[in-house]
């Protein structure tokens, strides 16, 4: 019985130590498979991209020409300030309303008088 005894606190004091060898080997065992997980999916999503732009790059060069004569015939869509000149909208010349930006080629003058007041004096004409 004595033996037994001893037997069994052997085997109760070397539970801690085996189980400490298990946790360890399973979290390198965990840490190898998540290098492995995680190198499969870079290289999966940089292969995927490198098709993509690949299928980008080709089409650029199959419509180089087409893009070209389509960019040149587009008038550009960004707007462009134009300031008022004693010849165009004279009457706007340092009125706070004044907008003066262009927009696919029209100018809007201002919020009240989007093509701008014909005579010399506007109404609507308040100093900066």
């Amino acid at each position: 019985m004595e033996e037994l005894s001893k037997s069994i606190v052997e085997i109760l004091e070397s539970v801690p130590e085996m189980l400490d060898e298990f946790f360890v080997e399973v979290t390198e065992a965990v840490d190898v498979l998540a290098d492995e997980l995680q190198n499969t999916i870079s290289l999966e999503i940089e292969q995927y991209f490198q098709d993509t732009f690949e299928v980008i790059f080709e089409l650029f060069f199959v419509f180089e020409d087409e893009w070209e004569d389509i960019w040149d015939e587009t008038e550009p869509t960004f707007t462009r300030p134009m300031e008022p000149t004693p010849e165009k909208n004279s009457a706007c010349v340092g009125c706070r309303h004044y907008h003066g930006q262009v927009y696919g080629g029209n100018l809007l003058v201002c919020g009240m008088h989007p093509y701008g007041w014909e005579a010399e004096d506007c109404p609507d004409w308040e100093s900066n």
